[in-house]
């Protein structure tokens, strides 16, 4: 469960996250009292004794013991859709074709070492550049989306001869020191995470639910969110790229004209526009790249995650042709760099999305799903907003609607109720339930989940 952006201080002076703290919260302890049967206490113990702890992450909810499609099974055999997936099971888990193709990848060629290429990675990286619009079409690949981010700014620096950077409080672009530095979440930032890279500047995120400028929506405040950019990149003079979320995860969709207005003052400004679609591309947002609905076209946008299939990690930065000019610099040398059962698994995903029809797929079922909440919304006064794109969407539980103030205790509640009925999702930004469903999901799947997160929100409601 994910809640990003809160944080306090806590004993001793040393920062403490609300997300982290929810990992020994009263509900997390008797969720875990309730399904304690013996192999998963074991298991978790012994997760508890092996791995390094951090934040986010330590101690885990559940355990895990088999993936396939939508679902995920505990050691106990407990069964819950998966509406969370680290954003990667685009395809769903274990996709038979991908599987497949991932085997006779392995008994054909299974690594390639560094200045040695092959058939496969060239024709992934051809790929990309046939999908990417515009003129998108030099590739490089790393093994995880927060190298890939690093990648694009090295690239930026070369291309503009700056340094500097311009992104989004409340963004996360990677927990790399470069993808911390122009990230915007307290959690990757503070404490242990400084110092950071110099030059990184941050301005407020377009967010018309909680306008850091005060407005009451996108009718009322001539984009001023999109304007700060413009200043910002106007008084510094010599920032390199703006690096953003086309849409944030938590999720959070830009007003309309918000793209087209920054774009904009980049090509004034002489900065690059560096999108992050590691969450948001390959379809999760009903079209194939998120940016595509904002009708513009990123000088770099950084893959990752649903790249791999769910199954294989892999990232890439695609980026303009022209900005091909670091030639004689170091800027990603990855000993995976040009894996071919890595690639192997990004080529049939990508064939997997197209063939099965995907982003489309994405695009109806989200547009319902956004429906169907709103309507229920309407009569619930913990819902304060439904909102998303896509098949990533979230309702915001609220305390007051007036105020819009988070009710976090309600969020955590309703998400161990839905977990206690076979749905597991995560938070955002305190009190979001954020849904992020597999493109592959039948909608009567869809629908039985939706049911789900109704009555855990009306039996809040009521108790309320």
């Amino acid at each position: 469960m994910v809640h990003k952006g809160e944080r306090n201080e806590g004993h001793r002076g040393r920062i403490t996250h609300t997300e982290g703290e929810s990992n020994t919260s009263a509900a997390r302890k008797q969720w875990a009292e309730g399904h304690g049967d013996p192999a998963t206490r074991e298991l978790l113990r012994r997760d508890g004794a092996a791995f390094l702890h951090q934040s986010l992450s330590s101690p885990c909810v559940a355990t895990i013991a088999r993936a396939e499609g939508i679902w995920i099974e505990d050691t106990a055999g407990r069964r819950y859709m998966d509406f969370h997936g680290n954003s990667v099971h685009h395809i769903g888990y274990g996709h038979p074709v991908l599987v497949a193709a991932i085997k006779r990848q392995l008994d054909g060629l299974s690594f390639a070492p560094r200045r040695f290429t092959n058939e496969v990675s060239v024709e992934l990286a051809e790929r990309l550049g046939t999908l990417a619009p515009g003129d998108l079409g030099k590739v490089l690949f790393t093994t995880g989306g927060s190298d890939a981010v690093e990648v694009a700014l090295r690239i930026a620096r070369a291309a503009t001869g700056r340094f500097k950077t311009l992104s989004f409080w409340d963004a996360f672009h990677g927990a790399g020191f470069g993808a911390s530095s122009v990230g915007g979440e307290a959690t990757f930032r503070s404490h242990i995470a400084g110092p950071l890279l110099p030059g990184a500047e941050h301005v407020a995120p377009f967010n018309c639910y909680h306008c850091a400028y005060g407005h009451a929506g996108p009718e009322h405040c001539g984009l001023a969110c999109a304007r700060m950019v413009d200043f910002v990149l106007e008084r510094e003079g010599d920032v390199a790229a703006v690096i953003a979320e086309p849409m944030r995860a938590t999720p959070v969709v830009p007003p309309p004209g918000y793209w087209k207005a920054v774009r904009e003052a980049c090509d004034r400004h002489g900065a690059l526009l560096i999108m992050d679609e590691i969450p948001t591309g390959l379809g999760k947002t009903g079209r194939m790249f998120g940016f595509e609905h904002d009708e513009v076209v990123p000088d770099i946008v950084v893959l990752g995650k649903s790249l791999g299939g769910g199954i294989l990690p892999i990232a890439a930065v695609v980026a303009r042709r022209d900005l091909d000019v670091c030639g004689d610099f170091a800027i990603g040398h990855y000993t995976h760099e040009k894996n071919p059962v890595t690639a192997r698994a990004a080529l049939t995903t990508l064939a997997i999305i197209e063939e099965e029809g995907l982003v489309e797929r994405s695009a109806e079922l989200g547009s319902h799903a956004l429906e169907r909440l709103r309507a229920f919304g309407e009569g619930r006064a913990i819902v304060g907003d439904v909102r998303g794109r896509g098949l990533m969407f979230g309702v915001e539980i609220v305390g007051d609607r007036d105020s819009r103030e988070k009710d976090v205790a309600a969020a955590e509640r309703i998400y161990y109720r839905c977990l206690e009925e076979g749905l597991s999702f995560k938070i955002s930004a305190g009190s979001v339930l954020t849904l992020s469903p597999p493109l592959v999901i039948a909608k009567s799947d869809l629908d039985k989940a939706l049911s789900i997160v109704e009555r855990a929100i009306a039996e809040e409601a009521g108790s309320a």
